[in-house]
């Protein structure tokens, strides 16, 4: 009931808002389902750059992986990518699989060097287990990024597997079933903008290549292949660049000597917000640093980060002065050492409004874009004048694409396009330097109807819209009594839960036993049942009957309505019609015998 009148209560809120004139024509109130509002796989316009990433990190724990990953690269990569992550503002989860979820954690905000060393302490717990099955593993960290999606924010997954498929034959699942799960899951991530980069681990040569590809490509993402963790640097870099929009530069390697050799590193301009210098040798660095001004730098510092593991060390500035910096490396006599740079930049990029409103065939369309920063237009012709500008232009009924070179003119980028055909066209603008590029959100015009829609400009452009905003509070206030009641009834709706569920599931005809998975619950809102907390298989269907509801106190409260399925608590079956609440230690054992498993439960706090 809670779920079917949120449908209508939050959009009968933002259509009241609208017609009392809070908020003006034009003007949209942010979704209140909390899905992410730049989806790139879907045709939308990335907002990567500055916005926060969510990141699922999906580990294959199969007894496979002994063989194709036999010295755990999958783990160090996943510990690179999370130092590569500023250090705070993004969120990340981390899935280990094999024919079930094995282990889990849900999406943590990262706000400090703790959040990231819980997520690296986790990462260096995975075990392994017998089976695989990609789709499991996949589709449960879809379910993660959707479950906790917020507006603004950029999702995204990296799966690290070989690609392959083993499946319990004691178990009523195909491996056709398992295909078309897969398939359904990576339909569910494209269509919310979910890009998936795979990293194919193939120590043995059993790669399933082709699985991954296909995942990465029908996402938007992109695929790699590795047996070295030697490699590992270079592929998070590409990672982390292609989704925020930057670009890796590759420094001049250097062979270890003993002492110490300066390299430069050169900070281009202010709106730089951390410079991640990745350092890959055989064996472990001595580093030092100078800022611009040649004063030593103490590492770590406040505005510096140093994280090591046996593979890499990882040097991030933050807010970094612009200018050369030095670095001072010391390796082993005759160490290969490898550096490369990725900048993380406060940086988008803005189209002006076009010239017209409805364009046709033979139409010439003005496009104009620049850089932005915080919603605000970038006076920086310095900046702009390292840059090059190209008007991307798609046919989208031929699928050709058109690169018209953009002339600039202080900080503004300038191109024209002449409508060939009555067709659909997609527009959009590309400007790159040495160390980033951006794109501008899409601009679509339908030279058939005439029809323009898309593109993006800065927000200081846009005058504040007195008049109907006085309007808006006018007819607000009629309508203040029935929003309150209707804000009652949604904070009862959406009260959170606190704490987290430890769940195994035993497998009665096997004696098989799960690794214990830790669910939190904070991501979840007004009411859940057990068929949604785990993701279970189709025959376990009856789990939608126990309901779980935030109680008081921290406690929670369950009812079933699942016929034929016992709750148990402490041996005995309890009467949980009335609802029965949990706190923090209580454990239940639910046996559900027509599926042949036993799931037992514990809740804390």
């Amino acid at each position: 009931m809670v779920q079917r009148m949120g449908k209508w209560i939050y959009p009968l809120l933002a259509a009241l808002l609208l017609a009392s004139g809070v908020f003006p024509a034009g003007v949209q109130p942010a979704s209140a389902s909390g899905t992410a509002s730049s989806q790139p796989g879907a045709g939308g316009a990335s907002t990567a750059g500055s916005a926060p990433i969510d990141a699922v990190l999906v580990l294959d724990a199969s007894n496979s992986m002994a063989a194709s990953d036999p010295q755990k690269i999958g783990n160090e990569a996943m510990r690179l990518f999370i130092d590569m992550l500023p250090v705070q503002g993004d969120r990340v989860g981390i899935v280990s699989y094999t024919d079930v979820v094995q282990r889990e954690k849900a999406l943590l905000e990262i706000q400090g060097q703790s959040d990231k060393d819980e997520l690296k302490t986790f990462i260096g717990q995975l075990g392994r287990g017998a089976y695989t099955d990609t789709a499991v593993g996949v589709t449960e960290a879809v379910n993660m990024l959707q479950r906790g999606a917020q507006t603004g924010r950029e999702p995204m997954i990296v799966l690290l597997a070989d690609g392959n498929t083993q499946l319990n034959t004691t178990k009523s699942k195909t491996l056709d079933q398992s295909k078309q799960e897969l398939a359904e899951s990576v339909k569910k991530a494209t269509d919310a903008g979910i890009s998936v980069y795979t990293i194919g681990l193939n120590a043995d040569g059993k790669l399933n290549q082709a699985e991954l590809e296909k995942i990465a490509s029908d996402t938007n993402g992109k695929s790699f292949v590795t047996d070295s963790a030697d490699d590992l640097p270079g592929i998070l870099s590409e990672i982390f660049a292609s989704h925020q929009q930057l670009n890796v530069t590759a420094l001049d390697p250097l062979t270890g000597n003993g002492e110490f050799q300066n390299v430069t590193i050169a900070v281009p301009n202010a709106n730089v917000l951390e410079a991640n210098v990745s350092i890959t040798s055989g064996q472990p660095v001595e580093l030092k640093l100078q800022d611009p001004g040649g004063a030593e730098v103490t590492i770590p510092s406040d505005a510096v980060t140093l994280s090591t593991s046996k593979t890499y060390s990882l040097l991030k500035l933050i807010k970094p002065q612009e200018g050369d910096w030095t670095l001072g490396v010391k390796g082993a006599n005759k160490d290969q050492i490898d550096i490369s740079l990725v900048f993380n930049y406060d940086l988008e990029l803005a189209t002006a409004p076009l010239g017209a409103d409805s364009y046709g065939k033979g139409d010439k369309v003005d496009v104009s874009a620049y850089l932005t920063s915080a919603g605000q237009k970038l006076d920086s012709p310095e900046l702009a004048a390292t840059m090059k500008a190209t008007l991307v232009v798609k046919d989208e009924e031929t699928g050709i694409e058109t690169n018209v070179p953009m002339a600039l003119k202080d900080t503004q980028f300038d191109g024209s396009y002449e409508l060939p055909e009555a067709h659909k066209y997609t527009l959009i603008v590309r400007a790159e330097a040495d160390s980033f590029y951006r794109e501008s959100a899409p601009i679509e015009i339908d030279a058939a109807s005439g029809s323009v829609s898309g593109g993006s400009g800065a927000e200081a452009d846009k005058p504040f819209p007195l008049v109907p905003v006085i309007l808006g509070v006018l007819g607000l206030l009629a309508l203040a009594a029935l929003v309150f009641f209707l804000m009652r009834y949604l904070k009862k709706a959406n009260k959170g839960f606190v704490g987290q569920m430890v769940i195994e599931i035993r497998d009665e005809n096997t004696g098989e036993r799960s690794y214990p998975q830790y669910k939190k619950l904070n991501t979840y809102k007004g009411r859940l049942n057990l068929h949604q907390l785990l993701q279970l298989a189709p025959e376990l269907k009856d789990a939608e009957n126990i309901v779980f509801t935030p109680g008081s106190n921290d406690r929670i409260l369950l009812r079933s309505s699942a016929e034929g399925v016992p709750i148990e608590k402490s041996g005995r079956v309890v009467d949980t019609s009335k609802g029965l609440e949990l706190k923090s230690g209580d454990r239940l054992t639910v046996p559900m015998a027509q599926a042949g498993k036993t799931i037992n439960l514990e809740y804390l706090v």
